[in-house]
Order: C-alpha cells, then sequence, then structure tokens
C-alpha cells in the first residue's frame, strides 16, 4: 500500500501548489482548489465525461459508481467499479486514484471479495474552448494492480497505454479512445487486448445529455485468442447545480446506462452502471 500513498500524496501536493500560485492570498484552501479546476475552462471544451470511455479532457472530482452485470454462472456486482478521485497539477497533468472496488459474485462457485486498485495520469498534449476550436488530445497511462485478496479482476496487474480525442460542434461532441491492454504476467492465461472507444454524445438542455458509447475490445494471445468483443452502450446525464452557477461552483453529476452485447461472443453482458460525481 506504500505505493498507493506515495502516489496520492504526490498528487495532493501537486494541485495545492499549482492552485495555490494562482489563487488570492485571502482565499481558503477549497477556494484555491475551485480555482484551479475552473481555470481549465479557458483551454478545453465542456463536454460530459462519457460513462465505460476515459474523457480527453482533464477533471477534478470524486467518483462514486456500482455496476451490475450478467456473466456465466454469476450475478457480478461491483461496489466501486474501478472509480475514485482525480486532481488536476499545473494545467497539463491529471492525477487519479482509483481504490480497488469491491465484487459481490452471487455464485456458487466464484469468491467474493475485492479487485484491483489503480493509478492513472493524463498528459494534456493539445486542447481549445469553443472559441479555440473546441477539442482536447490526451495522452494516458493507466496502470491497475494486483489484487490484494480474491482474483475478481486480472490476475495480474497491468498497463493501459491510452490516446484519447474529441472534437465538438455546438451541443454535439464526438470522443473516441484506442488503448493496450498489457499484463504484467500470466499473459499465455490471461492475453493481450487492443480497445476502441467511440462516444457520440448531445447536449439536451442546461441539465442534461445523453450520450450512445460503442466499446469494442480485439483479444490477442490467451485462451480467447482472435476474438472480439464488442457493447453499445446507451447514458444519460444530469447535472445539479446552483441557479447562479459558475466555473468556480461545484456541481453534482448522476449518471446511469447500460452495456448491452453486440458480438457473439462477450464475457459478460446487461451491464448497468450507475454513478455519482461531484466536480469541484
Amino acid at each position: 500500500m506504500k505505493i498507493f500513498k506515495t502516489i496520492l500524496l504526490l498528487a495532493l501536493a501537486a494541485a495545492f501548489f499549482a492552485g495555490a500560485s494562482r489563487a488570492r492570498a485571502q482565499q481558503s484552501f477549497y477556494g484555491q482548489f475551485r480555482t484551479h479546476n475552473a481555470s481549465m475552462t479557458d483551454v478545453q471544451p465542456t463536454w460530459m465525461g462519457p460513462l465505460i470511455q476515459s474523457d480527453s479532457r482533464l477533471g477534478q472530482g470524486i467518483k462514486v459508481s456500482v455496476s451490475n452485470a450478467n456473466a456465466p454462472g454469476a450475478q457480478i456486482v461491483s461496489y466501486g467499479n474501478n472509480k475514485g478521485f482525480s486532481t488536476i497539477a499545473a494545467r497539463r497533468f491529471q492525477f487519479d486514484f482509483n481504490p480497488p472496488s469491491y465484487f459481490r459474485n452471487h455464485s456458487a462457485t466464484q469468491k467474493d471479495g475485492f479487485g484491483n486498485a489503480a493509478t492513472q495520469v493524463k498528459y494534456r498534449i493539445a486542447s481549445g474552448n469553443a472559441e479555440h476550436g473546441n477539442f482536447a488530445v490526451t495522452a494516458i497511462l493507466y496502470r491497475n494492480f494486483t489484487p490484494g485478496s480474491n482474483q475478481n479482476a486480472m490476475l495480474t496487474g497491468a498497463y493501459f497505454p491510452k490516446l484519447a480525442v474529441g472534437k465538438a460542434f455546438g451541443r454535439f461532441n464526438m470522443q473516441t479512445v484506442v488503448n493496450g491492454v498489457l499484463p504484467t504476467g500470466k499473459t499465455a492465461l490471461q492475453g493481450r487486448a487492443v480497445e476502441w472507444n467511440l462516444t457520440a454524445q448531445v447536449h439536451a438542455s442546461g441539465h442534461v445529455w445523453f450520450d450512445v458509447e460503442n466499446n469494442a475490445a480485439f483479444i490477442l494471445g490467451g485462451p480467447c485468442d482472435g476474438k472480439k468483443q464488442n457493447f453499445v452502450t446507451p447514458a444519460a446525464f444530469y447535472m445539479l447545480r446552483r441557479k447562479e452557477w459558475q466555473p468556480t461552483h461545484p456541481a453534482l453529476v448522476f449518471a446511469t446506462g447500460m452495456q448491452i452485447a453486440t458480438s457473439s461472443f462477450h464475457m459478460y453482458n446487461q451491464n448497468l452502471v450507475t454513478e455519482m460525481r461531484i466536480l469541484f
């Protein structure tokens, strides 16, 4: 657990000092934190982060999520759903820490237990707000670690290098992410994968967004070598915020969607995801 604590402390320290350098001396710590996050509206779009795929923007907040999926011989509920805490450092980096999710399998053969903790670093390569192209390009490195108890996730840790791109056209935007799945060991049992996600999203009203995601995975090696699984995920988002909201103010987002398998091969199906986001 030392590595988790070290990464989290470094991320918090970076965010604090970056925010403090931009804030007035009389501001509280919380005021400095919010001002730092709000400054990102000058350099990137304002769309809603997708439910499944990674967001190509930088963001700051807490995500509380639960997923409920059908799998062969089990009904798998994930409390946490690999989500956690995100903070921005300076104007180009985001650091995340996702604590281990707890899995309830509802199965006679599979044990309940914790999955993998994870960390993530995002680097904003280029972006612009609505007056400067309304786009974002970001490099991401996601790293999960070997489970500490029951094997309810991957058998080992893994690296997920990603490239995320998005472009908005008024109320409509398209976002896409390409990434690899590279386990740190036992590749003969797990294989590797290339994943491609594509999202089409519309800002329907002041508080509501709708989108449809396509989540595809191409498996290389291991017992599922050569197979592909694909999901279509319709999702909806509702943002709760004060009437005279400004970028420096916090907001609450409620989201829900369902991953529906569209390929003959799939490891799970009808994965209902519900999520609450506290943005600050």
